[in-house]
């Protein structure tokens, strides 16, 4: 295998057929899409795993944690194993993995078998985001990159969205086991194909090769290991941490204590370190900081809407998970159709213009959901997370583009890494932040309704009354029908509590994403001229 330069003409026997770029997005693309779309697809299937593995509501929750304490682990280690067996073969290795813990979580027959094969399905689909996204840079050109991160990002952001419909529909129609299934013959069919189509530049081999010399050298044991525990807890308390209280179990205070020891001294470590497992010193560009920082909120937000506007509908709209899932649909499709598009004109204009328009639809979107109320319908609904959909299309492309865009070639897995895990725990601090505050909100909501409840109000009497004689007609006797109607107005009370907490996290979320705008200022990708002059694409066979 040889590499050809982009700008200068190469040897006879050093020609190659550049890459299929299409054919290496799309081998690529399927570990990533599945991996996405399982983060979040298991959650529609809870009452059918608890009944056929016999767990509680609390135990069954070890599913979701599981998976998701494995994926974030292998993340930041995916340019450290690419450099000791070669990027390419990891991706394969992670594959396979996926695959096997999918099959083997379709069988499960007990919890600790489910909980044994979703970490097992995590530890695989943990390299497969950063992975495919370094492909992607090497594969096309540099005025191609918007393209490329379109790509990538329609399958991370678009897995998540279609999980739970996707969930929902094998669920109601199928057995539970399908949901990891599916994997398999999709998994199958992506491994051949980066097996066929995706290979390794030699330029980056080589570069590899001597890194990856170095790290068996100096292999960074204390690095790994402060990573993988500190990494673990802090998923744990942001997993686990609503549950639990918080900060009222002793557990959840132990976890905050190793975690943060753990993250701490492996920051030291890294940046004293011979051979680094994770290259923190990235964070020195500010464009990657920044860049990374707005994905991880956006991604928080993105996360937190998803989780609250379904529960909103079905909680209080009445939806069932398939309708809920419907309802949202519209806002993936857009954004499914906007994203090439934005990745094509991507070089028209500069980045900060689309993230800065992507924040005003993002943030006016969300800003209308703070009026939803018990009558609002579905066109309510959809004409908001349109203008969602819009925002997050013309945030996502750039910002993935952006962040990478002065990172060297061979420096790319470890980027693409960094970059997904603070993308993930921003996703699950999004998650355990607005969980908490709509179980806070809910409370305080009903108790200032409750305030209003009292006899001195004409009103309040009148519905009272409403309720008892509706009650009374259905053969109730007074005291009876009395109770009955209390106790119906504290529930009527605490479901426009509960209205009033999601509209008020609605308007925080908002308000998240005009605080954030002043970060677009240190967004300032370099020129394409200035780009690199080293091959940008992957070899392949002839």
């Amino acid at each position: 295998m040889s590499s050809v330069a982009v700008a200068a003409p190469a040897a006879p026997s050093a020609l190659r057929v550049p890459p299929n770029k299409w054919l290496v997005t799309l081998s690529v693309t399927f570990g990533t899409l599945m991996g996405a779309i399982d983060a979040s697809i298991v959650n529609v299937a809870m009452p059918q795993l608890r009944a056929s593995v016999g767990a509680t509501v609390q135990e069954i929750t070890w599913t979701t944690t599981g998976f998701a304490l494995a994926t974030v682990m292998v993340m930041p280690l995916t340019a450290f194993l690419g450099r000791l067996f070669g990027q390419k073969r990891v991706y394969l290795a992670c594959l396979g993995l996926f695959i096997i813990g999918s099959f083997l979580c379709g069988l499960a027959w007990n919890l600790p078998s489910l909980v044994l094969f979703r970490a097992i399905q995590g530890f695989g689909a943990g390299a497969l985001q950063p992975t495919e996204q370094a492909i992607l840079r090497q594969t096309f050109p540099p005025k191609e990159q918007g393209m490329a991160m379109a790509l990538f990002s329609m399958a991370v952001m678009v897995g998540p969205a279609i999980g739970p419909t996707l969930g929902g529909y094998i669920v109601d129609n199928f057995h539970w086991s399908w949901i990891f299934f599916i994997n398999v013959p999709v998994g199958i069919l992506g491994f051949f194909m980066v097996m066929r189509f995706v290979h390794e530049p030699e330029d980056l081999l080589a570069a590899n090769r001597a890194e990856g010399e170095k790290q068996r050298k100096n292999l960074d044991w204390q690095g790994i290991l402060l990573l993988c525990v500190g990494l673990a807890a802090l998923q744990y308390l942001l997993e686990e941490g609503q549950s639990n209280d918080w900060f009222e179990s002793a557990e959840i205070v132990l976890c905050t204590l190793v975690s943060g020891i753990c993250l701490v001294a492996f920051v030291i470590r890294e940046l004293t370190a011979v051979a680094p497992v994770v290259n923190l010193r990235l964070f020195k560009d500010a464009v990657f900081t920044s860049g990374t920082m707005l994905s991880a909120l956006m991604f928080s937000i993105l996360m937190a809407s998803m989780f609250l506007l379904p529960l909103f509908m079905q909680e209080l709209l009445g939806f069932t998970a398939t309708q809920s899932g419907l309802a949202l649909m519209p806002r993936t499709l857009l954004m499914l159709v906007l994203m090439p598009i934005i990745g094509r004109i991507y070089t028209r204009f500069p980045p900060q213009v689309f993230i800065t328009a992507g924040l005003a639809f993002t943030g006016l979107g969300v800003f209308q959901m703070s009026h939803f109320n018990l009558s609002t319908g579905t066109r309510n609904i959809m004409a908001a997370i349109m203008l969602q959909g819009l925002g997050f299309a013309l945030m996502m492309v750039p910002l993935s583009t952006v962040a990478l865009s002065r990172i060297p070639r061979h420096r790319m897995p470890d980027a693409t890494g960094l970059n997904s895990l603070i993308r993930q725990i921003g996703g699950s601090i999004g998650l355990a932040v607005f969980a908490s505050l709509l179980s806070r909100y809910g409370t305080q909501g009903k108790a200032v309704l409750a305030t209003h409840l009292t006899a001195e109000r004409p009103e309040v009497m009148a519905r009272l009354a409403q309720i008892r004689g509706g009650f009374m007609a259905r053969g109730m006797d007074y005291a009876h029908a009395q109770e009955t109607a209390l106790r119906m107005l504290s529930g009527l009370t605490a479901r426009q509590g509960m209205v009033l907490a999601f509209d008020k996290l609605f308007v925080l979320a908002a308000l998240l994403f005009l605080v954030v705008m002043p970060l677009v200022l240190f967004l300032k990708a370099p020129k394409l001229k200035d780009g690199p002059s080293e091959p940008v694409h992957i070899d392949v066979e002839i």
